[in-house]
């Protein structure tokens, strides 16, 4: 099943490990007409950096709080930028998983509840996650069973 196919399928829609291209995924987002944002890690090595890279990239709101609730808040609020499906792309993310890795692991969870909150909405959230040890935070390739 290629992307295009793939991305509009809310029941495997969730936190996956980048290994398609980035530009291949923001072009099947782009033909499906999704939002998609690649968020370049490699300068983030605290929760402090991952939050404002975020928070930049998908130009969050004035009230967004810089801590993980405001996270969340922002991430299941993206009404700033409605579409049918959103895709976050995130490379490079080795340097913060080796020095902060329970920021690491927080922004995970924060990346799944959102899917789960967006697939209750019955729109797709994905996010993609490259550079990081995926075993040692448990993200699954895309089409793992």
């Amino acid at each position: 099943m290629n992307l295009v196919e793939q991305l509009p399928d809310l029941g495997t829609a969730g936190v996956f490990q980048l290994s398609e291209s980035a530009a291949a995924i923001e072009d099947a987002a782009a033909e499906l007409g999704f939002a998609a944002w690649q968020i370049d890690c490699s300068g983030v090595a605290s929760k402090e950096g991952l939050l404002r890279a975020i928070a930049e990239t998908l130009g969050f709101p004035d009230w967004f709080g810089e801590n993980w609730d405001a996270l969340e808040d922002c991430l299941t609020d993206l009404s700033w930028r409605e579409a049918p499906g959103y895709i976050l792309v995130l490379d490079h993310c080795g340097p913060l998983s080796r020095t902060d890795p329970e920021a690491f692991e927080t922004a995970l969870e924060i990346f799944d509840s959102a899917a789960e909150y967006w697939y209750d909405e019955e729109v797709p959230f994905w996010v993609f996650v490259g550079g990081a040890d995926a075993e040692q935070f448990d993200v699954p390739p895309l089409g793992a069973e």
